[in-house]
């Protein structure tokens, strides 16, 4: 007998795996459940708070039966034995289950409902893996798939596989829990006093006496026109968060004097022009004169020596892929959050994003697809993500001539607007001909559009363009409570 004779003859290892599953910990399911009379479906919720469904139970006749039990329960009625015959009788169900002997043999075979949460475990258990092996196969088949790329099949399995993990916390938090939660939070600024930020701050005094922080779950847009200093504002903030420190070099108040992680996607900007722009700014230092070789080298290399020291141990973490699909954008925040426990999200900037899946559905539909992801991996990874965005041509063609940029500008999609909890748009008032501010080159104001958990308005700062580094400005006049404006959203 051949060498390939003998391996057919023996049987395969894979055929005789058997798929997971507890029969007895399905039917222990089940007789608790008809046991519990007298505790008011005591089983059946603490199945619903395990997310237990009929797809949870392997056998064909235990998957029925717990779906006529959980319309049952859901319908308010009697669960026992007589009430359970009854209800199969009358769906003419009752014979295809093995009848009324099926029925008391799960009564009889279950000790007591006391231990209903051990068998509700095992099952539940089976399921995961279940889906596990499910989850794989279809991987391995998508893998055969040459018509689609192997980033977004990546992507899109590393989801599907995080998204079986997060399951079990499905059901979200207590209501009770919640507004404990908040009533901590409350008693938390209140101990901290005037001026504490609900979220992390920004580094800006003017800006977070509007915003309070930026909030986890948030996505908060910035929207300029090109060359308006967007990606120098949203790296100022990020420096600050990163280091603990304000613009002025002051530790954060309360709480937030520390290092947060920062996780930044520049799809624009290479890492090493980041760095060197942020080295810079922070040494106060003239970045085209070290391109052009002017100064006094042994000074300006003390500058920045000194600022490496600081910068180089800000816990920043920057992806500079260019072109890079949002499902993928996803995964890698998810593997930035496990393995840096990152806490703000900097995206430069959601044009420059593709979404794969839509791309041929026309840019309008694929951008709203991108924003409605952005807002979802904030409120997945619970941290605050700046996201950058482009402004159409229309604050240019204005005939007041004033520039001054409106929601409605935002580029490529109503969707930005929509899914955006804060929209904040910058422009330069020495950039537009019929500014009143035309001469004053420093001043760049950040108009509040939206705030939905605050007010909205202007704040105005500081910009050296030299040193691409913004601060606050001394003259703030908004700072007075009369002059907030509330937005008047359907969301707020």
């Amino acid at each position: 007998m051949s060498l390939n004779e003998t391996n057919a003859a023996e049987p395969d290892a894979k055929s005789l795996r058997v798929i997971p599953h507890s029969a007895e910990a399905e039917r222990g399911v089940l007789g608790s459940i008809l046991l519990d009379v007298a505790s008011e479906n005591r089983v059946m919720d603490l199945c619903v708070e395990s997310g237990l469904s009929p797809d949870s139970f392997y056998v064909p006749q235990n998957r029925l039966l717990f779906e006529t039990l959980s319309e049952m329960s859901r319908a308010s009625m009697l669960i026992d034995a007589v009430t359970l015959n009854e209800r199969l009788r009358a769906m003419g169900r009752l014979e295809e289950l093995g009848g009324v002997v099926f029925i008391q043999s799960l009564i009889d075979s279950t000790p007591t409902a006391a231990h209903a949460e051990y068998y509700i475990n095992i099952v539940r258990q089976k399921h995961l893996l279940r889906t596990v092996i499910n989850c794989a196969r279809d991987a391995e088949r998508r893998c055969f798939n040459e018509a689609v790329s192997a980033d977004l099949i990546l992507s899109e399995i590393e989801q599907r596989f995080l998204a079986i993990s997060d399951r079990k916390d499905s059901s979200g938090i207590p209501w009770e829990k919640a507004i404990s939660n908040t009533m901590a939070h409350i008693d938390r600024l209140f101990t901290l006093g005037p001026g504490a930020s609900a979220g992390l701050p920004t580094g800006f005094a003017n800006l977070d006496k509007k915003l309070k922080g930026l909030r986890n779950g948030e996505m908060i847009v910035l929207a300029a026109r090109p060359s308006m200093g967007k990606t120098s504002l949203a790296m100022n903030i990020a420096e600050c968060v990163a280091l603990g420190k304000d613009m002025n070099g002051s530790p954060m108040k309360g709480d937030h004097n520390r290092p947060h992680p920062v996780g930044v996607f520049s799809l624009e900007m290479s890492t090493e022009s980041l760095a060197m722009r942020m080295l810079c700014g922070f040494a106060k230092v003239q970045g085209f004169l070290i391109d052009q070789g002017i100064g006094n080298p042994q000074r300006i290399n003390q500058q920045l020596t000194r600022a490496a020291t600081e910068i180089a141990a800000a816990p920043i973490y920057v992806d500079d892929t260019g072109a890079l699909d949002v499902m993928d954008m996803r995964a890698r925040a998810r593997r930035m959050k496990k393995a840096h426990k990152i806490e703000l999200v900097v995206i430069d900037y959601l044009q420059l994003c593709n979404c794969r899946e839509f791309a041929r559905q026309g840019r309008q539909i694929e951008t709203s697809q991108i924003s409605g992801q952005i807002k979802a991996m904030a409120k997945e990874l619970n941290v605050p993500v700046i996201v950058l965005s482009q402004l159409s041509r229309a604050p240019e063609q204005r005939h007041d001539k004033s520039h001054k940029p409106k929601l409605s500008d935002l580029r490529d999609s109503g969707a930005i607007e929509q899914d955006a909890d804060v929209v904040l748009l910058l422009r330069r008032p020495c950039k537009a001909s019929g500014e009143m501010e035309l001469n004053d080159t420093l001043l760049a104001i950040v108009d509040v559009a939206k705030h939905r958990n605050g007010p909205t308005g202007e704040v105005h700062l500081n910009f050296e363009e030299s040193l691409t580094r913004f601060s606050d400005r001394s003259d703030e006049h908004e700072s007075d409570a009369g002059n907030m404006q509330v937005d008047e959203s359907p969301e707020y």
